[in-house]
């Protein structure tokens, strides 16, 4: 099994379905991995990425707090594999104990433990996207929509690491 780092870019909502997005760059290749997701995984991935505090913890910052008040510790998010257009993903502990989470769950929690996220080779072979150097204004664009969006932006929207609706 081959690993890859990823990196979170960031969500949006796409359309017409508006279904919220979480994509993932790979950190030591050119392919982006687009996961389709709920907008409260939406809300809480976007919530950490803009340091936003909530007054009460978020189900993954109690998630987070509880690991820690246990006494473990996340070493690793991993998204193992996509099957009938379904993405997984495991938590992978110190202790060497691994549980299986919705890709969105473990990404928002990676992001408040600053964990860090791979993705396997067979994974990336068949949803990843290539993005060609020319089109990086692209990626940079996507990069200034999230700056200007909110998790507000995402009430009503339902789903969870759904497959896309086009069918991919």
């Amino acid at each position: 099994m081959t690993l890859h780092p990823l990196q979170v870019v960031g969500v949006r909502v796409e359309l017409p379905a508006n279904q919220p997005v979480v994509l993932l760059k790979e950190s030591d290749g050119a392919r982006y991995l687009p996961i389709w997701i709920g907008a409260v995984e939406a809300s809480a991935i976007a919530f950490e990425q803009q340091g936003v505090q909530t007054p009460r913890p978020m189900t993954h910052d109690l998630l987070r707090d509880v690991i820690g008040a246990l006494g473990g510790e996340l070493k690793q998010v991993s998204i193992t594999e996509l099957r009938d257009d379904v993405f997984y993903a495991e938590l992978q502990f110190a202790d060497g104990t691994t549980v299986s989470a919705r890709p969105s769950d473990a990404i928002a929690l990676a992001l408040r433990t600053e964990t860090p996220i791979v993705g396997d080779e067979s994974v990336l072979a068949t949803a990843g996207i290539s993005i060609p150097e020319e089109d990086e204004d692209e990626v940079e664009r996507f990069r200034e929509f999230l700056d200007t969006i909110s998790a507000d932006d995402f009430a009503g929207s339902e789903g969870g690491d759904e497959p896309h609706p086009g069918g991919s």
